[in-house]
């Protein structure tokens, strides 16, 4: 896999966070807020290990 077709990949996953976040602001999510959490801290994981394995191509 080239590094432009990652950096897309990227881009994807940072907007799936976003959504994401937003769902986290719901008042009925109950126990699936753990879940939520879990997958927003593997999320933030991947994206530094990226930006620190790639620093001159973070997407940000």
């Amino acid at each position: 896999m080239d590094i432009e077709t990652l950096k897309a990949r990227i881009v994807v996953l940072e907007e799936k966070r976003e959504s994401l976040l937003r769902l986290l602001e719901q008042p009925n999510l109950g126990t699936l807020r753990i879940d939520v959490n879990q997958a927003l801290e593997e999320m933030d994981d991947l994206l530094d290990e990226f930006k620190r394995t790639f620093p001159d191509n973070a997407t940000n």
